[in-house]
């Protein structure tokens, strides 16, 4: 079989989804476990083609749970991996997220979101999962959830999300919508040398004394792989450096579960991303995500027109929570607009750190997203 070029670089037009699998193979992705589900199906079937071509692995496994345990197993393997689903499928990936969690296996979950509960609407767009992303497994534990906009970003944040799980070995999430997804739009692929790729530390000891729990300064401990003539444990279990169960200890829980909370808290300042528009002089200002944010910046312009100050402040991060510049926002604005695809999700992180500041949902369900008009609206009757 002939070996495709890796990184399909040039301008391209291209959906959405299948932005988000070329963005993952040029991060460096070789594995892909999965399960088809509606609306993220098409980032499998164009892995599927793509991935034997470029020296890399596709595997559809028998359902979510499996292609999420399948992704940890190829990473501690050595291997940048990654799955995607949605709803009810990432519903099903949770308690396994947190064995990743746990045992710091650096990987990316790319859930399309679609409206819910249940099997809900799966042809619809929603952004019904957000909370889930942070709060799904049990436990206490920090994951990174990016937002992407646009095909572009759906390209961009998910090298994103790999260089960020490989950084903190951590589960990071690219937490798209199905509009999102299945739009289509133009894709500029850089050349491969002008990607930035990120790999895990890896030890700098010999077997015989490497620690692979053992944290350095930046919370996160180097990172063996399976083959490699590193001998040691990797548990769900709470463990101590060496990876060995310490169950019955409160301060190895302590210990362990603190640290993995405080290597993305910590770190949140070189996490988050955000995107400013018309905020410094705002007085009304809109928080939105994903394609809720495009319908969001054409309200503010139409605002800016009718002599509203309004500002956007777009989540590109949506976890860590940017809570900082949230706050620094509000300090100068009356009143805060919250448009999403929930009953209610965002909106109270929003009430959160807004502190005084008064906070508004604008809830919409099923088939479209609020418009530049339904937004607009809010504006100004939120302006008065």
């Amino acid at each position: 079989m002939a070996k495709e070029k890796t990184v399909l670089t040039g301008v391209h037009f291209m959906s959405g989804d299948i932005a988000c699998a070329e963005g993952a193979i040029a991060a460096g992705c070789r594995f892909f476990a999965g399960y088809p589900i509606t609306p993220a199906t098409e980032i499998a079937e164009h892995i599927a083609a793509r991935m034997p071509k470029i020296g890399g692995v596709y595997v559809q496994m028998e359902d979510e749970i499996a292609s999420i345990a399948a992704v940890i197993g190829a990473s501690y393997a050595g291997l940048k991996a990654m799955t995607a689903t949605s709803g009810p499928g990432f519903s099903l990936m949770q308690e396994n997220i947190g064995l990743a969690a746990m045992t710091e296996a650096p990987c990316v979950i790319v859930d399309v979101m679609r409206g819910g509960p249940s099997t809900g609407q799966p042809t619809l767009p929603g952004q019904q999962d957000v909370m889930q992303a942070k709060w799904g497994s049990h436990g206490d534990y920090e994951i990174i959830a990016l937002a992407p906009s646009s095909v572009q970003e759906m390209f961009d944040l998910t090298i994103e999300a790999f260089n960020l799980a490989e950084t903190y070995r951590v589960p990071t999430m690219v937490m798209a919508d199905e509009v999102v997804a299945h739009m289509w739009e133009k894709l500029v692929i850089p050349p491969a040398e002008e990607i930035k790729i990120v790999n895990r530390k890896r030890p700098n000891t010999p077997p015989e004394q490497y620690l692979p729990f053992m944290p350095e300064d930046d919370l996160v401990p180097p990172m063996a792989c399976f083959g490699e003539g590193y001998r040691f444990h990797a548990t769900g279990l709470t463990h101590d450096e060496h990876g060995y169960p310490q169950t019955q200890s409160s301060e190895a829980q302590t210990k362990l579960v603190q640290r993995l909370c405080d290597k993305i808290r910590k770190n949140a300042d070189k996490i988050v991303r955000f995107e400013e528009t018309m905020v410094e002089d705002a007085e009304i200002l809109v928080v939105a995500y994903g394609i809720v944010a495009r319908a969001a910046l054409s309200a503010v312009r139409k605002a800016r027109e009718n002599g509203i100050k309004a500002g956007l402040l777009r989540l590109v991060t949506l976890w860590p929570f940017p809570e900082k510049h949230i706050a620094k926002a509000a300090e100068g604005a009356k009143a805060i607009i919250v448009p999403e695809m929930n009953c209610g999700q965002m909106v109270r992180e929003v009430e959160r750190t807004a502190k005084e500041t008064s906070v508004f949902h604008l809830s919409k369900l099923g088939e479209e997203p609020p418009t530049p008009m339904e937004i607009f609206e809010a504006l100004r009757r939120h302006s008065k």
